[in-house]
């Protein structure tokens, strides 16, 4: 469920972390997922923590939070910010030195967390944070927003990873899966997550 004491000067309302890509990718429908998702979190109350950037589905999200009275805290690397990448449109902008602590800034931040299309930094973002979760880190509601099918590759992945060894079918389920913005934003919102194993290795595995 997520908490909503993560900001101690706003204690009811609770912060969902967006990872995205710093593209608008080659379909429509991704930047009308992020504006969905935008306007989903301001209609919550609820306020938006991301990577800081005004481009892509990144600012598609952004905007749309503000544009609905959200909140937004931006936290990007200091050689993005003097790029002009920074959206400087944003409620409160985190300017920290790489992306390390990027990261551990946006996750301390969050209540929660979801997955949106986008490239390889997404992808290390959600893998980090899905790992996190597996050794008992967090227990912070985990999505995935599958628009047009774009993550089915990866499920399908993990899926094959669980049938071969390699991953437990309770990490699968660390991952709340939907293609609806609106729904999926709403359900993260009182989304408790399942019990979490004893051991993440056990004896007869070392």
């Amino acid at each position: 469920m997520l908490k909503r004491e993560v900001e101690s000067e706003r204690p009811d309302r609770p912060y969902l972390c967006v990872f995205c890509g710093s593209s608008m990718g080659s379909h429509p429908a991704y930047a009308d997922a992020a504006q969905r998702v935008g306007s989903a979190i301001a209609t919550q109350r609820m306020g938006l923590v991301y990577g800081g950037g005004r481009v892509g589905l990144m600012g598609v999200v952004a905007d749309a939070t503000l544009a609905g009275g959200g909140q937004v805290v931006g936290v990007i690397p200091d050689p993005l910010a003097t790029k002009e990448v920074a959206h400087r449109g944003v409620t409160e902008l985190i300017v920290v030195p790489g992306m390390h602590e990027r990261k551990a800034k946006m996750a301390e931040r969050a209540a929660g967390f979801l997955t949106l299309p986008g490239g390889v930094g997404t992808l290390e973002e959600f893998f980090e944070i899905i790992t996190w979760a597996v050794l008992g880190l967090h227990r912070k509601p985990i999505g995935i927003l599958n628009v047009e099918g774009y993550f089915d590759p990866l499920l399908t992945f993990l899926d094959s990873a669980i049938a071969q060894g390699f991953v437990r079918p309770a990490h699968r389920e660390l991952m709340v899966v939907s293609d609806d913005p609106e729904a999926l934003v709403a359900k993260l919102l009182d989304h408790t997550m399942p019990p979490r194993e004893r051991q993440w290795i056990k004896p007869d595995e070392s």
